[in-house]
C-alpha cells in the first residue's frame, strides 16, 4: 500500500469512528436508558457491577453510568469542538495581523507572542481555575481557548511570511491589493490544509484538558455529566468499582485517537511536514 493510499484508508477510518461518536453524543437521549442524574436505587442499585440491566454498571448515588457516559459525550464533545473552533479564530486573526501589521506593531505582536508560549499552559489553567474557577461550561470554553491559540497564531504567522513571498502574491501585492484582501482571497485557500490539521489535534487536545480540569474538580461540576467528572466519581475506588474508570476512560480515549488519526492523515495529504502538534 503506497503512503498516499494509506493516509486515505487511516483518514476515512478516523473520520468515520469521529463521525459515529457525534451521531451518539447527538442521539445521546434517545440511547441512553436513564436521565443522566436519575437516582435508580439508593439501596439496591449503588455501586452495582456492570450487568445486563446496565452493562456499565451503576455509581455510589446508583446512576446508571452507561446514560451518564452516553450524555457526557455531547458534553465533552460540544466542549472540544468549540474550544477547537475559537482557538483557531483567535489564532489565525492574530497571525495575520502579527504578518502583516506596520513594522513596529509586527514587531511587538510577535515578542508578545513569544513571551505568551514561554509560560507553560498547563500551570496557567491551574493557576486561574484555582483562583477564580470552579467555571461553567462557556466560562470553560474561554478559558481554553484563551490559553491555547498561541501556537496556531505562531503557525499562521510563519506560514503567511511564506506564502507572501510567493509569485502570485507579489503580483497581487504589485496591484495594489490591500493586505486584508491579500490574506482573505489570495492566501486564505492555503491556510486551510493547516488550519484543518490544527483543528483536529486541538479537539484532541481540549478533550484531555477538560476531562483533567474536570477531575481535579476545577472544571465543570457535578452532577453534570462529562467524562471527566465520571472519572473523578471512580477516583479512588478503581480496584472495587473500576467500571467507574474504564468505561468514561475508553469513551475519551476513542475521539483522541479519531482526531489524531485524521490530523496525521491529512498532515500526510497535504505533505504539512512543517507541521507541529500544539
Amino acid at each position: 500500500m503506497t503512503n498516499k493510499a494509506r493516509a486515505h484508508s487511516t483518514l476515512a477510518r478516523g473520520a468515520a469512528l469521529m463521525a459515529l461518536l457525534i451521531t451518539v453524543a447527538v442521539a445521546a437521549p434517545l440511547l441512553s436508558p436513564y436521565p443522566p442524574n436519575a437516582t435508580l436505587d439508593l439501596l439496591a442499585l449503588k455501586s452495582c457491577a456492570p450487568s445486563w440491566a446496565h452493562p456499565f454498571g451503576t455509581d455510589a448515588y446508583s446512576r446508571d453510568v452507561l446514560s451518564r457516559v452516553l450524555h457526557g459525550a455531547r458534553v465533552s464533545l460540544a466542549f472540544s469542538l468549540a474550544s477547537a473552533t475559537l482557538v483557531l479564530v483567535i489564532g489565525t486573526a492574530y497571525g495575520a495581523l502579527a504578518a502583516f501589521s506596520p513594522p513596529l506593531l509586527r514587531t511587538v505582536l510577535r515578542r508578545a507572542l513569544d513571551v505568551a508560549m514561554s509560560v507553560p499552559r498547563l500551570l496557567v489553567l491551574l493557576a486561574v481555575a484555582g483562583v477564580a474557577g470552579p467555571f461553567d461550561l462557556a466560562a470553560l470554553v474561554w478559558l481554553i481557548s484563551a490559553t491555547g491559540w498561541f501556537a496556531t497564531a505562531r503557525m499562521v504567522t510563519g506560514e503567511l511570511d511564506a506564502l507572501a513571498t510567493r509569485e502570485f502574491a507579489l503580483a497581487a501585492r504589485a496591484q495594489g491589493v490591500r493586505a486584508s484582501r491579500l490574506v482573505l482571497r489570495h492566501l486564505a485557500p492555503h491556510l486551510a490544509p493547516l488550519l484543518a490539521v490544527a483543528g483536529t489535534f486541538g479537539v484532541a487536545n481540549a478533550i484531555g484538558l477538560e476531562a483533567g480540569l474536570s477531575f481535579l474538580g476545577l472544571g465543570i461540576q457535578p452532577p453534570t455529566a462529562s467524562w471527566g467528572t465520571i472519572l473523578r466519581d471512580g477516583a479512588g475506588v478503581i480496584r472495587s468499582q473500576w467500571w467507574l474508570t474504564v468505561f468514561p476512560g475508553i469513551a475519551m480515549i476513542l475521539p483522541v485517537v479519531a482526531c489524531n488519526a485524521v490530523g496525521d492523515a491529512l498532515r500526510d495529504r497535504f505533505a504539512l511536514t512543517q507541521f507541529d502538534r500544539p
